[in-house]
């Protein structure tokens, strides 16, 4: 039985009556994606064609889903609200707060005594507000939410970006923060950028050493990490058909890393089959009844170069595997031509971690092809050169994984299983093989690999593959095999070479497990008591900020960001998550790992009141102190990555009036405007080299901030001299009054008043 099953009934009550409007107001034949949204928005039925990547639309998304680290922050806000309950379906899970060290039982039990204090304030905050909360160890949020609420034609929001995820199950999924998130919470419109669609046809089937892991390594080549900006991305084909509802789940989650606002695949009997596996053959019975409504139309299909703003067409035939890095996750490589290019680029061949998990690949079918390559290297008497980490995806992968003995094959190999969670893929790994920052390599399923994402060291190479291809290389040890061609050597001497992986999509079995690691919470929430102490590191009760204004003088440069600025760099994770739920504390990470234009180093600016250079948060709270506000200047693609929204938080609370940058990332963006902070471009990305480390800005016309109009800023460099600079937005009428009343949430707050 599904969880909200009513809820789902009435969206596929409402959908087919919507989207025939849609189609009738738009005028031809619609996408799934544009199905989706015009049968999700906040006024009901369609009266309005909307212009892709122009208008602004209210959208009512179905549910909610938070991860631990964002979700502190998110309910923090949402307590603020003057809500009892919130309007939506939402769930917390507890995946991201739990390091990777010894093994399962060590480091959940570590978890659970030094977050203790953090997950008790989330599960009480869960109880009041009826919300659901899964424990820690339950699971990775985006595999969890894929077994257990995700639903062919729904749409929902989550505080991750990899939230993208549940497009495996023909979702409309989008990762947004934690304010966008409180909007929805609290019963109002959630709004977005009617968005692009880049369609990308499939037409063929995986085979051999080819996994669903490389669909998306090669769109992310083609499309580049900035590519599907403000843009759907939605599979079609017969090839997406061929592919397994946890296969299309590894292809969306991904499209985080193209910028992609979501990526989509249509209802098919792989989605039927998984959601009959997973126990919710009801859904299942109600998408079979509208089953025209949760794919694109025929017509779009047959001739998506009419419909789509971009088609990319891929044959899975010929396609084959990828690994993707050092570094970003769109440098697509062959697995065959990757030793060559190793050499010239000098990275380290030798491999010292293979890492199998995480949202993107920690399905049953996952572990079973990276078994059945992991129980070769046992049988043909190979010993594994590189050291082996699993991480499942959920509680129930786990069980029912150990149940059919296939993490018995990875202990055979000497693989270390880690707790259900996120683990290494977001810096929450205590590595113990090396230290400082020494040169290295690893491989990992994940998604990401940004420097110094894995183990903090910004030296180690990560190389992102799918499960299979990670455990052959990590077998072999070496970064330069290629399984479908080379040999190995077993411990007798003897030439061996490893068979193609085999994989099963659903077990044969069934699925099971003894505590999936929910609790629901109770009817009336009204007597619960949530508990922050004021002494607490950990917590902190939220003020609300005060507006900017409308006149910015004397302001100064903080930092100017030299090349990529993810929210990485902007707000770290790894030992920093501890701190989420305490806005003052983590602050002290903001920036430390920005480049600076200026001088090529990290956490280290000049401080223009003593003419020192010091560290980024010790700077802007000198500024503060002053009462002196601050602006960052930043490059292309500022704030890719997590949907984190401590990224913008942290330079609001640390006096940071404005970012200006060369192009954002879409969630970054929105949410620096929830905030109440200004998120600028520059009106000619040149201007960037015009920017001095001692200048002083005023800003000419803010008095006169509308839609549409640019903004003029004077930058006065240290001998006097001055320059002018048009600066372009985004900002609505409804985001302008964000800006003007300090936040959204302070927006929000008199409006509930």
């Amino acid at each position: 039985m599904a969880f909200d099953i009513d809820m789902i009934k009435k969206v596929y009550n409402t959908m087919p009556t919507r989207v025939d409007k849609a189609r009738q107001i738009v005028g031809k034949p619609l996408t799934l994606s544009e199905k989706i949204l015009y049968a999700h928005l906040w006024d009901g039925e369609p009266t309005t064609a909307f212009r892709r990547g122009k208008d602004y639309v209210d959208f009512a998304p179905d549910r909610i889903a938070c991860q631990d680290a964002t979700a502190q922050m998110a309910l923090l806000q949402f307590m603020q609200a003057g809500k009892a309950k919130v309007a939506v379906p939402t769930t917390v899970h507890c995946d991201h707060l739990i390091q990777a060290k010894q093994g399962a039982a060590a480091d959940l039990k570590r978890a659970n005594d030094s977050s203790k204090e953090v997950f008790d304030f989330l599960a009480s905050v869960s109880n009041k507000y009826g919300i659901g909360f899964w424990k820690p160890g339950a699971g990775i949020i985006h595999q969890v939410v894929l077994e257990n609420y995700a639903f062919p034609g729904g749409m929902m929001i989550g505080t991750d970006s990899h939230t993208v995820n549940a497009g495996g199950l023909g979702m409309v999924a989008i990762g947004v923060g934690g304010a966008d998130a409180v909007d929805v919470m609290a019963g109002m419109a959630w709004e977005l950028k009617f968005p692009k669609l880049i369609g990308v046809k499939l037409t063929g089937k995986l085979n051999g050493w080819t996994s669903a892991k490389d669909v998306i390594l090669k769109v992310a080549g083609i499309l580049t990490v900035k590519g599907g900006t403000g843009a759907i991305v939605e599979y079609f084909g017969p090839g997406a058909k061929n592919l397994s509802c946890t296969g299309k789940g590894t292809i969306c989650n991904m499209g985080a890393e193209i910028g992609a606002t979501t990526s989509t695949f249509g209802y098919d009997d792989s989605m039927e089959r998984y959601l009959r596996a997973t126990d919710r053959a009801d859904i299942a019975d109600e998408a079979n009844k509208i089953r025209e409504y949760l794919t694109g139309d025929d017509e779009v299909y047959a001739n998506p170069e009419q419909y789509f703003d971009e088609l990319i067409e891929i044959d899975l035939d010929t396609l084959r595997p990828h690994l993707n890095g050092p570094f970003t996750p769109d440098l697509a490589t062959p697995v065959g031509e990757l030793g060559q290019l190793a050499k010239e680029k000098g990275w380290p061949i030798k491999v010292d971690w293979g890492l199998i998990g995480s949202c993107t690949n920690s399905s049953y079918e996952d572990l079973t092809r990276a078994a059945s390559i992991a129980k070769q290297a046992v049988d043909k008497k190979i010993k594994s050169k590189a050291d082996f980490g699993i991480n499942p995806g959920s509680e129930q992968i786990r069980y029912t994984a150990e149940r059919d003995g296939l993490l018995k094959i990875f202990e055979d190999l000497d693989a270390t299983v880690f707790t259900n969670a996120c683990g290494p893929c977001i810096g929450q790994w205590d590595r113990s093989d090396l230290k400082g920052d020494e040169k290295n390599t690893i491989v990992h399923s994940f998604n990401r690999n940004f420097s110094k994402r894995a183990d903090g060291n910004p030296n180690t190479h990560a190389f992102v593959g799918s499960p299979e291809m990670v455990a052959a290389i990590a077998i072999s040890g070496r970064l330069d095999f290629d399984p479908v061609n080379d040999y190995l050597i077993n411990e007798e001497g003897e030439k061996v070479k490893l068979d193609e992986p085999k994989g099963i999509e659903l077990p044969p079995n069934g699925f099971d497990v003894e505590d999936a690691g929910y609790v629901e919470p109770v009817a009336d929430g009204s007597n619960v008591v949530v508990e922050v102490s004021p002494t607490s590191e950990r917590l902190q009760l939220l003020e609300p900020f005060v507006p900017i204004g409308n006149t910015i003088k004397g302001a100064k440069l903080l930092i100017k960001a030299f090349g990529k600025c993810t929210t990485d760099h902007i707000s770290m994770a790894g030992p920093w998550l501890r701190f989420r739920g305490h806005l003052d504390n983590i602050s002290n990470n903001m920036l430390i790992g920005a480049v600076n234009a200026y001088n090529k180093k990290t956490n280290f600016v000049k401080n223009q009141l003593n003419g020192e250079y010091e560290g980024v948060p010790d700077v802007a709270r000198a500024y503060k102190a002053q009462g002196i506000k601050s602006i960052v200047v930043g490059d292309h693609n500022y704030g890719e990555g997590s949907s984190r929204e401590h990224a913008a938080m942290e330079p609001r609370h640390l006096g940071v009036a404005a970012v200006l940058v060369k192009s954002f990332a879409r969630i970054h963006e929105t949410n620096l405007k929830k905030q109440g902070m200004l998120g600028l471009t520059f009106a000619n990305e040149n201007d960037y080299d015009l920017i001095q480390e001692d200048d002083t800005i005023n800003f000419l016309d803010l008095d006169q901030f509308a839609p549409d109009k640019q903004l003029t800023l004077e930058f006065v460099h240290k001998d006097g001299t001055k320059d002018i600079i048009k600066a372009n937005h985004s900002y609505n009428l409804p985001q302008i009054e964000w800006f003007n009343e300090g936040s959204a949430l302070n927006l929000i707050k008199k409006q509930n008043a």
